[in-house]
């Protein structure tokens, strides 16, 4: 029987057998269940219909209505309406008119003097006429609409109304506009009502009916054109026999219900609010949403004998009744599974596992014709090309593993190579910063943060001392590591150049002088595009005794605080050496006792960190500076570092930091001994 049916056979048959007797009871449970499930979905899905509809409706009416606003608010059109007799004007506001009608989704806009009461209408048909369609008059009970809103608190409303002057059903968006206080008069445009109701309303979703209300009730759009309350969004008080929602319901109760649904809507944008009434003599499920921006109440009345998903209390029966079935269904299919399919297959798996342990003869079982044999056969002839594979493959692993070894040994010695080269670039690096010249000349009064990204980087700092003062400062050049390191010592040899030719005393000349060298030297047409020679500059001369000092710089900014006050004197636009130049200036600040003065590499303000690897930032780096600037040097440093890395935290130092900072508690003195000559810097 078994060999006949074969393997899939046998499952089948299994697993069918465990159906019918599962199938039974599942059938009684899920009768029960049904009612009360397609109750709880139904409600769901009014709910998202609501939902949905609410956001459908706000799109198009919200673009309308702020574009009536700009509309209204336009300088031309106030210019206008506050002097209509102006021919000028009066054209200069229908030829924008014409702009705003074109992005009006009815294709049209109105405008109404209030002065003369004229009312001005252009649509696709009367695109450009500057003649008014009629004259509203207090009189006519058809003009009540404008009266009632310029009489209204608000300055602007939304009215569904037929025109009959015009002859135009539509949703009138009406906008006040003002002149200090004073009406002007009212612009706007309108939505097709047909359109409208058949875009938003019209759309045959089974058992529901849905209808857009005003804060009062007043129903504003209804499937049925016939419900509407028409004019009832520029009127203050709605009259007896203009239609409601709440005339609809079944008694006082249930109107009372709906009253607190829409109080609740109200209170609440974005959640919506159920409850059952009579509605026209039918139960019905109402749910309720608010649309703040519209000042609209969006309603969906759904009958719960045509929802197309259900819902109940005996959710949760269900749950464990089908929980049962599966259980039942599952043991059957278990057992048929353990006595046809895993008793042999594992037998097979004890042969495989011995195969894996590299026992290729031993014996799987092959006797039997159905796809377990046919498998294990298979198997066998597996096991056999698998064992001349691993031989071969063991032969290859054992010959690249020797190439292997070889290749690594010469990788090693080149890693040294490379390593040795960069400390001793590094070391030359390092000797030719000023650490010693500035504690020298300035000790107690500087400090110095230098931390390249790399062994070796493209920052570094100058200092030189004169007989007539200091010239100290930061250079950030163009690239980091191996490259940014070349760029320094061809900076330092042109700033060096630089203070010969023009003087340690004059930052910006020295820019200036810099960045001609730079150019003359680096001939940017011969170097490819994407190699960068520019540097960003910051240098600061100091007189002996003198209460001021001169700042320039190129893309850097320099900064000082007392603790209390933080001062910023921006650099120039423009790092030296860029494609287009330009003349940089010295800026004369005075050089205050007890403020700490400080020059900073954009490396620090780039730096990323924090939640969203985000960077540093001047914010923050300017407070950091404020918060510590009292502080003695030295631990002004160390609180840098420490607060950076905090802000780092795992993310990679992105580029080469310098920061330079220095402070006098009197007015700088010349050093004791000889100023060093002007080659060290």
């Amino acid at each position: 029987m078994a060999n006949r049916w074969g393997l899939r056979g046998q499952s089948t048959l299994t697993l069918l057998l465990a159906c019918l007797l599962a199938l039974i009871p599942a059938l009684l449970i899920g009768w029960q269940a049904i009612d009360d499930v397609r109750h709880h979905f139904a409600t769901r899905y009014a709910e998202q219909y609501t939902l949905l509809h609410m956001q459908k409706i706000l799109a198009p009416v919200s673009r309308e209505l702020a574009l009536a606003r700009r509309f209204a608010d336009s300088v031309v059109t106030r210019e206008w309406l506050a002097t209509p007799d102006d021919a000028q004007r009066r054209d200069r506001f229908f030829r924008e008119a014409e702009g705003f009608r074109e992005q009006f989704s009815g294709d049209a806009y109105f405008v109404v003097d209030d002065a003369s009461g004229d009312y001005f209408y252009n649509d696709a048909d009367s695109p450009d006429s500057r003649h008014p369609r009629y004259r509203l008059s207090p009189d006519d009970p058809e003009d009540a609409w404008y009266f009632s809103t310029m009489d209204s608190s608000a300055s602007y409303n939304i009215n569904v109304n037929i025109d009959g002057k015009l002859g135009l059903a539509k949703v009138w968006i009406n906008v006040k506009v003002q002149e200090d206080g004073r009406g002007l008069g009212m612009a706007g445009g309108g939505l097709d009502l047909s359109r409208f109701l058949d875009d938003f309303l019209r759309d045959n979703a089974p058992g529901l009916t849905p209808m857009i209300i005003d804060s009062r009730g007043a129903i504003q759009a209804h499937p049925d054109r016939q419900r509407l309350a028409f004019n009832s969004g520029a009127q203050t008080r709605l009259a007896g026999d203009t239609p409601r929602i709440q005339s609809l319901l079944g008694d006082a109760a249930q109107r009372e219900r709906l009253e607190d649904a829409m109080l609740a809507a109200r209170r609440r944008p974005g959640e919506v609010h159920s409850l059952e009434a009579t509605l026209e003599g039918q139960p019905r499920l109402l749910s309720v949403g608010y649309i703040p921006e519209l000042q609209w109440l969006f309603v969906s009345a759904l009958d719960l004998k045509s929802a197309p998903v259900f819902e109940g209390r005996w959710f949760w029966t269900l749950v464990v009744a089908l929980t049962l079935v599966l259980a039942i269904l599952m043991a059957g299919f278990a057992y048929g599974t353990e006595r046809l399919i895993l008793g042999p297959i594992r037998r097979l798996q004890h042969s495989a596992r011995a195969i894996a342990d590299g026992d290729y003869g031993s014996h799987l079982p092959t006797e039997r014709d159905d796809e377990i044999g046919e498998l294990s056969r298979a198997f066998a002839h597996m096991a056999g090309q698998v064992e001349r594979h691993t031989q071969e493959l063991e032969e290859q692993v054992r010959r690249r593993t020797r190439d292997l070894e070889a290749t690594n040994a010469e990788m090693v010695t080149a890693r040294r190579q490379i390593d040795a080269s960069l400390e001793y670039a590094s070391i030359i690096q390092r000797a030719i910063l000023p650490s010693r010249q500035l504690d020298m000349h300035l000790a107690g009064h500087q400090a110095v943060l230098w931390r390249p990204r790399d062994q070796v980087g493209g920052d570094f700092y100058v200092f030189r001392a004169t007989e007539a003062g200091y010239l100290m400062g930061v250079i950030d050049c163009a690239g980091h590591g191996v490259p940014g390191s070349l760029m320094t010592m061809l900076a330092r040899a042109i700033i060096d150049n630089a203070i010969l030719h023009v003087g340690a005393h004059d930052p910006a000349a020295i820019l200036n002088e810099t960045d001609r060298q730079n150019r003359a030297t680096l001939n940017r047409e011969t170097l490819p595009s994407s190699i960068a020679t520019n540097m960003d500059v910051g240098l600061v001369w100091v007189e002996h005794g003198g209460d001021c000092l001169t700042f320039a710089g190129a893309k850097m900014s320099l900064y000082a605080s007392d603790g209390e006050r933080l001062e910023v004197q921006p650099g120039g636009k423009r790092a030296l050496g860029q494609k287009r130049s330009m003349t940089h200036e010295n800026h004369r600040l005075p050089l205050r006792q007890g403020w700490t003065y400080t020059l900073c590499s954009d490396g620090f303000l780039d730096q990323a960190g924090g939640e969203h690897g985000f960077g540093f930032g001047n914010r923050r780096f300017e407070a950091m500076l404020q918060r510590h600037a009292d502080a003695p040097l030295d631990d002004q440093i160390a609180a840098f570092e420490a607060e950076l890395d905090a802000y780092r935290g795992e993310h990679p130092q992105r580029d080469d930091i310098t920061l330079l900072c220095f402070r006098f508690d009197r007015p700088p003195k010349a050093a004791s001994h000889d100023a060093i000559p002007p080659s060290s810097t």
